[in-house]
């Protein structure tokens, strides 16, 4: 049961000031800009417009613990979501009379405070769930993406997963890629009495699998007239079993390809790529897009930074493209008998435009 929500949405954008500094937005922002003020939506109403960017974490926190309080005065269970800013740009760490001078913030010290600031929140939700019902409470904390290598000091961190193949060529290898780096994010999961503390497993999960595991949890079965990509993840978080997807499947994520087209396939600790292109990376560097058939493929075991792939004529090579082929086809008979397939609609209404003025 649902007794509580958190909808807090962002929109990045601007304030025009004459065409000079129109253009000078648009070239810097490429092209996420709008002539709306942000506005800060909780569920359906507009609470902020525009948004004071300085105050946006203690809205989050007030909002959260507000849900939480009002569950444990009911006596009823909640579920919160929390989808932070943090760590996207624009960083706007609060400033504080001990704050490390201008040039530093400059360098990396917005990043480590911004950093800082979402720890604090996670830290202030922790206490407040532990305190309403801590042996009854699952906190699931994780990412969507790696950094977006861009905005260079704000960016972020690849850590080893420095996708070397790519970026020896040209470009990036973070956000709106398929290399590690992109899309290998951080995951936390924290149920004292349920979950061992400091236990950690390999099962290959997705950000797809958290869906189906919340409705296991509470003892909710899926609806069957659809299919779902995501698995329950309840005997990994609870059994300690290390047995996870044997196979992920990861689309377009915007440097190359199509909409929609399969560019990556996991398949164990190997990692099959039938399309490669860089984001962009820091300084405005890309990389060109290019087709492999066959595929290049990589152990992640051992090259966890993808620089080598595997040699073609390999009997280790060949094994792993063929499974890779098997399942690429099953998974592409499965979307195309799929009834039940949406489409996005992406057209937009400027008369839907998000304004204080609800006569407007």
């Amino acid at each position: 049961r649902v007794t509580g929500s958190l909808c807090l949405t962002t929109t990045v954008t601007g304030r025009g000031a004459g065409n000079t500094l129109d253009r000078l937005r648009r070239s810097v922002h490429g092209g996420c800009y709008s002539k709306v003020g942000l506005p800060l939506i909780e569920n359906s109403t507009i609470i902020e417009q525009p948004l004071d960017l300085w105050r946006l974490t203690e809205q989050y926190k007030s909002s959260a613990l507000r849900v939480i309080h009002n569950a444990r005065v009911r006596g009823q269970p909640y579920l919160l979501y929390v989808a932070s800013a943090h760590m996207h740009v624009p960083l706007a760490p609060p400033l504080s009379a001990d704050a490390p001078t201008a040039a530093h913030r400059c360098r990396d010290g917005v990043y480590a405070a911004s950093l800082q600031e979402l720890d604090d929140l996670v830290g202030a939700i922790k206490t407040a769930a532990d305190e309403a019902d801590k042996d009854n409470t699952l906190i699931w904390f994780t990412g969507d993406n790696g950094p977006w290598e861009q905005k260079c000091q704000y960016a972020g961190s690849v850590g080893p997963f420095t996708g070397k193949w790519q970026t020896n060529k040209g470009g990036g290898s973070a956000k709106q890629t398929t290399w590690e780096g992109g899309h290998r994010v951080p995951t936390v999961v924290y149920w004292p009495g349920r979950i061992p503390a400091n236990s950690t497993s390999t099962a290959l999960l997705s950000g797809m699998d958290i869906f189906p595991t919340i409705l296991s949890l509470a003892g909710i079965t899926p609806p069957s007239d659809r299919r779902f990509d995501g698995m329950d993840a309840t005997r990994i978080l609870l059994q300690r079993e290390h047995t996870g997807h044997e196979f992920l499947f990861h689309p377009n994520s915007g440097a190359a390809g199509n909409a929609g087209d399969l560019q990556t396939v996991r398949a164990g600790k190997y990692k099959a790529f039938f399309i490669t292109g860089a984001a962009e990376a820091c300084g405005g560097v890309t990389g060109q897009q290019q087709l492999h058939n066959p595929p290049l493929i990589f152990d992640l075991e051992r090259d966890e930074s993808e620089e080598t792939p595997l040699q073609f004529d390999t009997p280790e090579y060949q094994s792993v493209a063929l499974r890779v082929a098997q399942k690429r086809e099953e998974l592409l008979w499965d979307i195309a008998t799929d009834k039940s397939l949406a489409t996005a609609d992406y057209s937009t209404d400027e008369s839907a435009a998000p304004c204080c003025d609800a006569t407007q």
